[in-house]
């Protein structure tokens, strides 16, 4: 066929169709197809980060880490997640008043308290912090390079098995140890119908874990656990247990000799950047100071130092209604009380959320295969709450 008259088939044939359309449509226009709206990307969150070990300048600062926020997942616990993020069990339920810890439900928006002021102390050696149940380790720095701290949860002495406050210093260091118990530990277990022998052997379900360093102080230790989720309470007969992960790392890099301090103090005053910040734990139920009285005077110390009249924080003013807030309702989270209007609630608002995962670098593998029940855990605590009473 000649073009011209194919052209003017195929356009007639168009029309035709068209036509036909336009009858069955009812002569309405035909609409034209629209591009489909783009699907928003929704971006993972971050993963969260280590809060073990950190760098920072001593001339300058007393704050490290940073608060993170998680959701829970439906099997988790506040147990598991301490663990997964290297805190203690005081320290996770603390931060998080009103959740169960044993059915936070899925979804639960948790407060990870990895922001921490450290003691009031000399930097050097090992710092422990009764109150914060929380070690602190500072290795020595090189000329030039700045200073670090590892930090850890721990589980101190019972009321009537307390854990002293002073100096002593690592006078041993022993791996894979048989318990030998005292005979006043023996006795008590006697009279509770639990009878130990003579001499636990390394082991699985030896109290000390895989290692020990031993204190210049008769009968007291840094140790490991056979029971993880005791650790950041109080339930020893004095020593301090740490997580079965960190004690192979203290036990590596802390030298016999190295001087150990032993401190209690529940209400933590430190510099980071331009603000100051407190940071409060519950006091232990033994400690009868006036810390009222404790914490006023630390507020006039520390802005007298020369930290505290460093840039602008000569006309830092402190928020008094966030430190009543902070001070009535300790729930150690480092919070800065020198920002104007701020609230716990705004704070806790702008703190990171981050996947529930265990943190870059994290000390734990996450294996539970030794990880207690809730039901072991609220043994040990009603025992503990017993004795007090």
């Amino acid at each position: 066929m000649h073009k011209k008259y194919l052209s003017l088939f195929r356009d007639g044939l168009a029309c035709g169709f068209c036509a036909g359309l336009l009858f069955l449509t009812g002569c309405q226009s035909i609409p034209t197809q629209q591009a489909a709206s783009p699907v928003p990307v929704v971006k993972p969150l971050p993963i969260p980060v280590a809060s073990h070990e950190f760098s920072f300048d001593p001339a300058r600062d007393d704050v490290v880490g940073s608060v993170q926020v998680i959701t829970a997942g439906k099997d988790d616990t506040l147990s598991d997640i301490a663990r997964r993020f290297n805190l203690g069990y005081e320290e996770i339920v603390s931060a998080n008043p009103g959740i169960d810890p044993w059915l936070p439900k899925a979804g639960t928006r948790i407060v990870i308290p990895t922001q921490f002021v450290l003691p009031d102390a000399p930097r050097q050696g090992v710092v422990i912090n009764l109150a914060a149940m929380r070690l602190f380790y500072f290795p020595k720095t090189k000329p030039g390079k700045p200073q670090k701290v590892i930090t850890h949860p721990v589980g101190i002495g019972r009321v009537e098995w307390k854990t002293p406050e002073g100096m002593t210093r690592v006078a041993s260091k022993t791996e894979n140890p048989s318990w030998i118990p005292t005979p006043s530990i023996r006795r008590e277990h006697a009279k509770n119908g639990d009878p130990l022998p003579a001499v636990v052997p390394p082991g699985p379900d030896n109290p000390m874990g895989t290692h020990v360093l031993k204190l210049d102080w008769p009968n007291y230790a840094i140790h490991g656990t056979d029971k993880p989720p005791s650790i950041g309470l109080r339930g020893s007969h004095g020593c301090l247990r740490m997580y079965p992960e960190d004690i192979v790392g203290i036990y590596r890099d802390v030298p016999v000799g190295t001087p150990i301090r032993i401190v209690n103090q529940p209400r933590l005053l430190g510099w980071r950047s331009n603000q100051l910040y407190l940071q409060a734990y519950p006091i232990l139920e033994d400690d009868k100071r006036n810390h009222a009285n404790l914490l006023k005077k630390s507020l006039s110390t520390v802005r007298a130092t020369p930290k505290g009249k460093r840039d602008a924080r000569r006309q830092a003013k402190v928020n008094q209604t966030l430190l009543t807030e902070v001070t009535r309702n300790p729930r150690a989270i480092a919070i800065p009380i020198t920002q104007p209007e701020m609230t716990l609630h705004a704070y806790l608002d702008r703190a990171k959320l981050v996947q529930n995962t265990l943190p870059f670098n994290a000390t734990w593998d996450g294996d539970m295969s030794r990880q207690l029940t809730a039901n072991d855990v609220l043994e040990m605590a009603n025992k503990e709450s017993t004795r007090v009473r």
